[in-house]
């Protein structure tokens, strides 16, 4: 997904508090085009119609939660998800990375750090530029953010893209799950459990890989238990389209 230049990007908040919703809304519409709902099922509604490229998303709300919603807007199609919690808590902040969130923010907040978390988080959108990738029977399109083994499209979350895309680009150099965090999430990690979080998505994008077929080279692989390394199959074939 990404944003043309000529038009504001899309926006959806959802929030079950008024007072948040309304001032997030007010805030962030006189740069972006912003809709708002104050529950799930609201939300999902809106979200099939606006098609939006970020969703600021409370962890709390009277019919679901954040979890659900974000993975459920996220097999719908690559969309960014920011997440509002009160919470504070390590365990808190690893189950929102768990439920694929690109970024969080602890309530209270300010505007001005909402605005930059924003815009780092559009810069993703924006900055993807051709050549695209291909290595042997994986082939990455950066612009349209589509990846596809064996000619089929796998269908990735935004934050599996991120991490795939990623490792893709580094082909060749092995890097350690501390230095994935940083660089996708975005945040300093030094607490193990973090760390551990980033095996579970990319234990996701190997079994999407596998069932499109089992037999099709480990992209992705574990070096020492420690680091990891995007495999790039230059026997097979690598170029650009």
């Amino acid at each position: 997904m990404t944003i043309s230049a000529d038009r504001k990007a899309k926006i959806l908040v959802v929030d079950d508090d008024d007072s948040i919703r309304t001032l997030i809304y007010r805030f962030l519409n006189q740069t972006y085009q912003v809709q708002f709902a104050a529950d799930g099922q609201t939300a999902l509604e809106i979200f099939e119609d606006f098609n939006p490229v970020l969703v600021i998303l409370d962890w709390n709300l009277p019919d679901t939660t954040g979890y659900k919603l974000c993975q459920e807007m996220q097999k719908r199609t690559n969309v960014l998800v920011a997440i509002l919690s009160s919470r504070t808590a390590q365990e808190d902040r690893i189950k929102i990375m768990k439920a694929g969130a690109d970024d969080f923010m602890c309530k209270p907040f300010c505007l001005e750090e909402l605005a930059v978390r924003v815009e780092v988080l559009l810069r993703r959108a924006r900055s993807v530029t051709p050549p695209n990738l291909v290595f042997g029977q994986l082939a990455i399109d950066l612009l349209s953010r589509e990846v596809r083994l064996k000619e089929q499209i796998l269908t990735l979350t935004a934050l599996e893209f991120e991490i795939l895309c990623f490792l893709a680009t580094h082909s060749g150099k092995a890097c350690s799950r501390q230095q994935l965090i940083e660089k996708v999430w975005g945040w300093k990690s030094n607490y193990g459990a973090e760390e551990r979080v980033v095996d579970v998505h990319i234990g996701q994008i190997r079994r999407k890989m596998a069932k499109v077929d089992a037999a099709v080279p480990n992209f992705i692989q574990t070096v020492s238990g420690i680091r990891l390394h995007f495999r790039s199959d230059r026997s097979q074939g690598q170029g650009s389209w």
